[in-house]
């Protein structure tokens, strides 16, 4: 069984994600709408919360450090630790986020990582007291990966917080189940940047959105909420 899946995001006006780039309103400073975001995060209980690669290497700081000789490590899974009060995971299918111990922000580090990441890359996340998987076929299989979450982890909740590309490949596998936008009194403007959701052809098709409730909240800011489905004719 696989978790709830609760995608979250801040987009301005025009479906952009980076609030430094968007302009300026008198209803409230980018920090607000941080604060905003953090407090609805609060509200839906996740157990878990999932990012890209780029964003949790902002967030870690840390440089590859691997060990000088390679144990034998676990494939495909690695459990540093069950008992953790949340979780914060990072979908790298590649394994090129570093981290200097087994949380970030308090929340215990759990990798979901391509087949073909080295065994030194493991090694050093293991000994860094970070929990990983590991893919069995040349592509990740997101709906696998969610059951390994819900079965080895206890993960009922996830909190999907990914870029474009993580909450389109989400969305297209139809492993979302309510989508959260919190709207801002802003534009971006720039067409280069890229979007709360981003899928490679689109998303036509894939998933249909059912609108639930829609709230002012502070600082300029609309809370949207919309349950999702698979297409009825899929």
């Amino acid at each position: 069984m696989k978790p709830e899946v609760i995608m979250l995001m801040t987009s301005s006006l025009d479906g952009k994600l980076h609030p430094s780039r968007w302009t300026l309103t008198p209803d409230g400073e980018r920090k607000n709408w941080g604060a905003m975001f953090e407090s609805v995060h609060d509200a839906l209980e996740g157990d878990a919360w999932i990012i890209g690669r780029i964003t949790m290497q902002e967030m870690s700081r840390a440089a590859a450090h691997p060990p000088t000789s390679v144990p034998e490590v676990e494939r495909p899974l690695h459990v540093a630790t069950r008992d953790a009060k949340s979780y914060g995971i990072v979908l790298d299918p590649s394994g090129r986020a570093h981290f200097a111990g087994g949380t970030i922000g308090g929340d215990h580090v759990i990798a979901l990582l391509g087949r073909n990441v080295a065994d030194a890359h493991l090694a050093e996340l293991k000994a860094d007291g970070v929990s990983y998987i590991v893919a069995e076929g040349a592509e990740i299989d997101l709906a696998a990966m969610l059951e390994t979450l819900n079965r080895a982890f206890g993960i009922k909740r996830l909190l999907l917080e990914g870029g474009g590309t993580v909450n389109g490949s989400f969305l297209a596998a139809g492993l979302v189940d309510e989508v959260n936008v919190l709207v801002g009194p802003a534009f971006d403007g720039d067409v280069a940047q890229q979007g709360i959701v981003s899928h490679p052809g689109g998303l036509a098709g894939t998933c249909e959105l059912s609108f639930r409730s829609a709230t002012p909240i502070a600082n300029g800011m609309v809370h949207l909420r919309y349950a999702v489905s698979r297409p009825r004719s899929a």
